[in-house]
C-alpha cells in the first residue's frame, strides 16, 4: 500500500482505539495481501479495529518485536532463498508512531522452514528454529537493528517413533531462559527439548550437559513457555495434545519432568493438534490453543509445584487457531483463526483465569501470528 493510502487508513481508524498498534502476520501463498498488516486496540474497551495491509512479505509466520519497539524480526517459512535450498530471517524498522514497517535486511536462516524467532535478554541476538532442516542458529544484531553475521549453528539427528512426521529432525521453536545463560530447543521429530549453554559475548551455542530431555514418544514438542519465577518450563506437543511440566535448575540448566496434562477434553476422540502455549505474566494461569478442537485451554498454575489443573475449555469461534497474544495490560488475550481468516478478543479474569469473548470476530486476512505494539509517549 503506497505510504499516503496507509497514512489515511490508519488515521480513518477509530480515535477511541488508539492505545496499541497489533501487527498480524501470514504464511499462505500465493494469495494477495501475504505479509504484514496492523489494527489499532483499546487496552481499555478491549476493540480491535479491522487490520489494513502494511507489506508484502514471504511468509512471516512467525515474529517478535525488539523491546525498544522500533524494531521487528520473522522468520519467513521458505524452503529456497537466494537460489540456496534455505529459509531466511527479516529486520524490519518500526515507526512507532505510524506502525510502518521499513526492511532493513535479511539473512539465510541456516535451514529451511524457519518456524520460530524469539530475542535474548539482551536484545543483541537473534534466535531462529528452522523447522524443515531440523537445526538451529543464532545470528548478532547490529547497533542499526539489522542482521549481522551468525554467531551460532546447531544440528539436530536422529528420528522418533512416527513413521509419517519423526523420519528426522524437526526444530520447531527456540527460546532464551530466564538468566540468559541458556537457549532451550523444542524438536518435534525427536521428542527432544534440547539444552545450549549461551555466551552473551559473542553469540556462540555449546551443547549443555546434559544435552537434552525427552518427552513421551509420539508426542512432538512444539512451543515452550517459561514460568515468571523461572522455576518451571513448560512444552506443548502438538502431536499428542498435551502440556508436559518441567521443574528448571537454571544453575545447571537441567529439566526434570513433573507433570503430563491433555489440552483436550475428556473423552474427546477427534482430531486436533496444539500450537501456541504461554503463561500469563501474573503465572497464575497458562493458556494453550487446540486447532482442530479450536479452543483455547485454560489452566491454573500452583505457584509452589508449577503444575496445572484444568479450567475450562473456550471455543475461539473459528478455525484452526494458531498463535495468541496478551496484550500489554495483560487484561486481554488476542487470538488468530489461521483457518477461517479472523481474530477474537478475550477479556481475562485476573482472579480465575476465565476468558470471556469481547465482541465477535473481527475479519483479519490469511491470520498466523500477532504481536502488540505499545504506545510510546507523543505518538498521539
Amino acid at each position: 500500500m503506497p505510504s499516503s493510502l496507509l497514512a489515511a487508513a490508519l488515521a480513518a481508524m477509530p480515535a477511541a482505539a488508539a492505545d496499541t498498534f497489533v501487527f498480524f502476520g501470514t504464511t499462505r501463498s500465493p494469495d494477495p495481501g501475504r505479509g504484514f498488516s496492523v489494527a489499532h486496540f483499546d487496552t481499555a474497551t478491549g476493540v480491535l479495529t479491522k487490520p489494513v495491509f502494511l507489506l508484502e512479505a514471504a511468509a512471516p509466520s512467525f515474529f517478535v518485536i525488539h523491546p525498544d519497539g522500533r524494531h521487528l524480526y520473522t522468520a519467513n517459512s521458505i524452503n529456497t532463498f537466494q537460489d540456496q535450498p534455505v529459509g531466511a530471517v527479516s529486520a524490519y524498522a518500526i515507526d512507532p508512531a505510524t506502525a510502518r514497517l521499513t526492511l532493513l535486511n535479511q539473512q539465510p536462516s541456516g535451514g529451511a522452514g524457519p518456524a520460530y524467532v524469539s530475542l535474548d535478554a539482551t536484545g543483541r541476538y537473534l534466535f531462529v528454529a528452522n523447522y524443515q532442516s531440523g537445526n538451529i542458529a543464532a545470528f548478532a544484531l547490529k547497533p542499526d537493528g539489522s542482521l549481522g553475521e551468525r554467531t551460532a549453528f546447531s544440528q539436530h539427528t536422529g528420528s522418533s517413533v512416527n513413521p509419517q512426521r519423526q523420519t528426522h529432525a524437526y526444530a520447531h521453536s527456540i527460546l532464551p531462559d530466564p538468566t540468559n545463560r541458556f537457549v532451550l530447543a523444542a524438536d518435534l521429530g525427536l521428542d527432544k527439548v534440547f539444552v545450549y549453554r549461551f555466551n552473551q559475548k559473542d553469540g556462540s551455542l555449546r551443547p549443555n550437559d546434559p544435552p537434552f530431555a525427552k518427552v513421551a514418544p509420539g508426542s512432538g514438542p512444539r512451543h515452550l513457555a517459561f514460568h515468571p519465577s523461572g522455576r518451571f518450563l513448560y512444552v506443548i506437543e502438538e502431536m499428542a495434545s498435551t502440556v508436559t511440566v518441567f521443574a528448571w535448575d537454571s544453575a545447571r540448566g537441567v529439566l526434570t519432568e513433573l507433570q503430563t496434562v491433555s489440552a483436550l477434553p475428556e473423552g474427546y476422540q477427534g482430531v486436533s493438534a496444539c500450537a501456541e502455549i504461554q503463561v500469563h505474566p501474573s503465572g497464575k494461569f497458562l493458556y494453550a490453543t487446540n486447532r482442530g478442537h479450536d479452543s483455547l485451554a485454560v489452566f491454573g498454575v500452583d505457584a509452589g509445584t508449577g503444575r496445572l489443573s484444568l479450567i475450562e475449555h473456550v471455543p475461539t469461534q473459528g478455525r484452526m487457531p494458531r498463535n495468541f497474544a496478551f496484550d500489554p495490560t495483560a487484561h486481554w488475550l488476542l487470538v488468530t483463526n489461521h483457518g477461517s481468516d479472523n481474530a477474537l478478543v478475550f477479556g481475562i479474569d485476573q482472579t480465575t483465569g476465565r476468558l470471556t469473548p469481547k465482541g465477535t470476530p473481527v475479519p483479519v486476512p490469511l491470520p498466523y501470528c500477532e504481536r502488540f505494539l505499545p504506545v510510546r509517549a507523543g505518538r498521539r
